[in-house]
């Protein structure tokens, strides 16, 4: 069953600038979030599952976000969570060689309420970076190799415990970065405890997220 869900409104986000690979494919790592633009305050319009795959349209010059389509759709993802295979060899997005071929594309056109624009779109400022994630798991072969693509603690909160979370949420924290189970909040990030539960939760990028405190390592990821 597709996991990637995208609204239909994202319609035509982006210009192709350069010629793109033919039917690039590119490989999550981990469940990693879909959203309508390129950047962290954009709405999260689907999830590219682990393991799971999609064709890539092109990347932001300079930057780490990256277009992708399939057949229910096109949104963005950061590129330090999907694969693709350059060189007869699979390699994090982000790290691909100059000489990839990966077309650079465009960021939509929000302004004058014209088809780029987006519904809710980007809004707050950056606060800070997510450190890390599941990037080493893809090396080796590994991808996708469990579900979410890390190891060590990953949770399953109550019931009761994500009624509490969704009932007594702040306003998003926003950080450079995507939010994976297995990154890393800065010190900086306010964590919220929950009554009687061993974890904190907060909201990242407008995505909740459960935190071991002392760590500071996202351990749940609420979807």
């Amino acid at each position: 069953m597709k996991t990637f869900l995208p609204i239909a409104a994202v319609g035509a986000l982006f210009a192709l600038t350069g010629t793109a690979l033919a039917d690039t494919a590119v490989s999550a790592v981990t469940d990693l979030n879909v959203r309508a633009g390129p950047g962290p305050q954009y709405p999260i319009i689907g999830l590219l599952a682990a393991g799971q795959r999609a064709t890539l349209n092109g990347c932001l010059e300079n930057s780490k976000w990256c277009t992708i389509a399939e057949a229910q759709g096109q949104g963005w993802v950061y590129s330090d969570y999907v694969t693709a295979e350059f060189g007869g060899s699979q390699v994090i997005l982000t790290q691909r060689p100059a000489n990839s071929g990966v077309a650079i594309v465009a960021a939509p056109d929000e302004g004058g309420g014209g088809a780029g624009m987006v519904t809710g779109g980007a809004t707050g400022a950056i606060a800070g970076a997510i450190i890390g994630g599941p990037v080493g798991a893809a090396v080796g072969g590994a991808v996708g190799a469990t579900a979410g693509g890390v190891t060590g603690t990953v949770i399953d909160p109550p019931e009761q415990v994500r009624t509490y979370v969704a009932a007594h949420q702040d306003a998003p924290v926003y950080l450079q970065g995507e939010v994976v189970t297995g990154a890393t909040l800065p010190e900086t990030v306010r964590l919220r405890e929950v009554p009687d539960y061993e974890y904190r939760y907060v909201n990242v990028n407008g995505q909740l997220v459960f935190v071991e405190p002392q760590s500071r390592r996202i351990v749940y990821v609420m979807r």
